[in-house]
């Protein structure tokens, strides 16, 4: 049986990413989004206008998409309350957001050299891919599609399949960002500060209660 809701949150499940990013002076930023797909060798993501990583694409046309395994969850969400930009956007200075010029430090991560781009890596996440911007797409009043171009992937060596170009799907397991919540291996795998700041009716799942005691 159904029932009409006016869903107030639509992220039924997607892939939570670190972008790195290059700020206007030289110094790195580095922000969790979970509004990524993938079409070939080309991915769009989804970002407000208003931050610091959208600042910093339409200037200097590159980032790195880390992917981030269920393990980083922590530090996605120490990243969570956390903007690069200064002052702090309106909308996000609601919502508790606050400046932070070293993301990297605050987070415990440790940008890696790129090789075809700027903008670090995150040295903690098993795959890492260098892009170009090729477009930006209006959407809606306040967000972008950033349309990006793959020039360099960089993946943990055990999670290629043997003689081959390719991921093993089974060894990887990506942190999955599902109603705000994060999840890996389709357990909720700790709570989530961008819950509260939507305001999300629920805390901690009882399968991350379990793991965490």
């Amino acid at each position: 049986m159904h029932v009409d809701v006016d869903l107030k949150v639509l992220y039924f499940g997607t892939p939570v990413v670190l972008i790195s990013t290059v700020n206007e002076d030289g110094s790195a930023n580095v922000a969790p989004m979970s509004s990524a797909w993938w079409l070939g060798q080309a991915c769009m993501l989804g970002l407000g206008n208003s931050s610091q990583t959208m600042r910093n694409l339409v200037r200097e046309r590159e980032c790195v998409l880390n992917l981030v395994p269920p393990e980083l969850a922590g530090a996605v969400d120490l990243l969570a309350p956390l903007t690069g930009a200064s002052p702090v956007p309106e909308r996000k200075a609601a919502k508790g957001y606050r400046f932070e010029a070293d993301k990297f430090g605050a987070a415990g991560l440790t940008p890696q050299a790129s090789e075809s781009v700027a903008a670090p890596r995150v040295l903690e996440c098993p795959i890492q891919l260098e892009c170009l911007v090729e477009k930006v797409h209006p959407f809606g009043r306040n967000a972008s599609g950033v349309e990006v171009r793959v020039v360099r992937a960089h993946v943990e060596e055990r999670l290629v399949i043997p003689g081959t170009a390719y991921v093993d799907p089974v060894g990887w397991d990506p942190l999955i960002m599902k109603f705000c919540e994060f999840f890996g291996g389709a357990v909720n795998v700790g709570p989530s500060a961008l819950a509260s700041a939507w305001e999300m009716p629920h805390g901690v799942m009882p399968s991350a209660a379990a793991a965490s005691g």
